[in-house]
């Protein structure tokens, strides 16, 4: 089993840059991407909660 994930490519629409300059992954990107990374993201689809360490 490899422990490298497949990289998505990024498209339009899969992120934004915020007014402090960082790129911000949205819901799109997660749901192509296929996995919850467990980071906390702002857009994240798959209900993990950065707080509780914990999925919805």
């Amino acid at each position: 089993m490899s422990i490298f994930r497949k990289r998505v490519p990024l498209e339009e629409g899969d992120y934004y840059i915020t007014p402090e300059g960082y790129r911000c992954f949205t819901e799109q990107y997660h749901l192509k991407r296929g996995y919850c990374c467990e980071s906390g993201c702002r857009h994240c689809p798959y209900g993990y909660d950065n707080k509780t360490n914990t999925q919805q």
